[in-house]
């Protein structure tokens, strides 16, 4: 079975919250062949410590983006968003991606003091660490701006933030912890009417 595949089928059985972003969609975004953005603008910079420790500072055309609405919660109501930034990949194929699963959220809007679920995924290695939760990560600031338009029903935007975790992440096997101290990113996310349907038929 393909890396992915294997990586995708252990997360689930452990339900880890939007580690679901490691594998590929059955419909996947359109990804830039420039980075993150064709127009250029996308970063991460964050700091790691614990099992292992980093200081990461990517830039546009290092990294690859995707993202778009988290799925449905309870009684079927908006969930927010959802953020995957995979940084530059190493000669043996190793990319470290970041996923933040990020709470009240609609297209298009900003906010402040935002529960957070982050998942750290070190591809190639077999290695994850998930918060498995929203309650210990906080994105600080958050705003979206339309950059692109991919037809008429589907919209792209740049979101920009900032937030730190109070708590580590832990491995699969509950035995190793990372801890995100801050990070502050450029990314990408994606919604198409289907998407703008399901949201005005929720409670949220």
């Amino acid at each position: 079975m393909p890396h992915r595949a294997c990586v995708a089928a252990a997360v689930a059985a452990l339900s880890f919250a939007d580690i679901a972003s490691a594998s590929p969609p059955t419909d996947p975004p359109v990804k830039s062949d420039s980075g993150c953005f064709a127009v250029g603008g996308g970063y991460l910079r964050a700091r790691m410590r614990g099992a292992i420790d980093l200081d990461l500072n990517w830039k546009n055309e290092e990294m690859l983006c995707e993202g778009g609405p988290r799925p449905p919660g309870k009684n079927n109501v908006s969930n927010g968003i959802r953020v995957s930034i995979a940084g530059p990949a190493h000669g043996d194929g190793n990319r470290i991606r970041l996923v933040f699963g990020i709470a009240g959220l609609k297209e298009g809007r900003g906010g402040k003091a935002l529960r957070t679920n982050v998942t750290v995924l070190f591809e190639g290695e077999q290695r994850i660490f998930a918060t498995q939760g929203d309650d210990k990560c906080t994105v600080d600031t958050l705003a979206q701006e339309r950059v692109e338009l991919l037809g008429k029903d589907r919209a792209v935007y740049r979101v920009v933030a900032r937030g730190f975790c109070i708590a580590p992440a832990t491995s699969l096997s509950n035995q190793e912890r990372l801890l995100l101290t801050s990070f502050d990113f450029a990314g990408r996310v994606e919604f198409s009417d289907d998407d703008r349907r399901a949201d005005k038929t929720s409670n949220y």
